[in-house]
């Protein structure tokens, strides 16, 4: 499936954030991209700000239009907030775990850990990034790729305290999701409810 390969930063500063991760160059050059990205005062209509919230979420999770939209409506059937219920959906793909727990540097190089092979579920092998964590699953690193230098450097130092919705083991290489996050722990500075406002039109 097509995901977005291109530079990273422009992404960024397009949106004034390290979505992708800590970026250098966003700190230099804390300003839209393009020839007039320095000088530019148009007012975004509010179309344009719930578009854009959507659009961060997306690239920020690394999930295509479609599948954020399934997100959504599914999100939408569920009791309870739909913003929140969306975020706590896209928190507990696979490849979002991986990366909160530590295996991976980014949601990218996660997803790439799932789709070859290298993730465990519960003792199996899952290679779909979408795979929704149930509470109680224990994601882990197959038992022949723990020596991989990826996950070593990614996890060397790693705090795992800071979600406190799963446990890691770090003598085998996994975590324990517990529970599903509350919307205060999530970190990502998402206005979720902008996104209901968008597909509610």
């Amino acid at each position: 499936m097509a995901r977005y390969t291109g530079p990273k930063t422009r992404i960024s500063r397009k949106f004034g954030e390290p979505i992708f991760g800590p970026d250098k160059t966003l700190s230099k050059k804390n300003y839209p991209p393009g020839q007039h990205g320095n000088n530019r005062h148009k007012k975004t209509s509010e179309y344009g700000i719930q578009l854009r919230e959507k659009q961060k979420a997306k690239y920020t999770y690394g999930v295509l239009e479609r599948q954020f939209r399934l997100l959504f409506e599914k999100a939408q059937r569920a009791k309870g907030i739909t913003g929140e219920i969306l975020l706590q959906l896209l928190e507990t793909r696979l490849d979002n775990v991986v990366y909160r727990l530590g295996m991976a540097p980014t949601r990218a190089a996660a997803r790439q850990l799932v789709s070859h092979r290298h993730i465990t579920v519960d003792g199996s092998v899952v290679n779909i990034p979408s795979y929704q964590v149930k509470a109680g699953q224990v994601i882990g690193v197959r038992e022949k790729d723990k020596s991989m230098a990826v996950i070593a450097d990614a996890l060397n130092g790693y705090n795992h305290s800071k979600y406190p919705w799963m446990e890691w083991d770090k003598s085998s290489l996994s975590g324990k999701f517990l529970h599903q996050p509350e919307r205060a722990d999530i970190p990502e500075s998402i206005k979720e409810q902008l996104i209901v406002e968008l597909y509610s039109k």
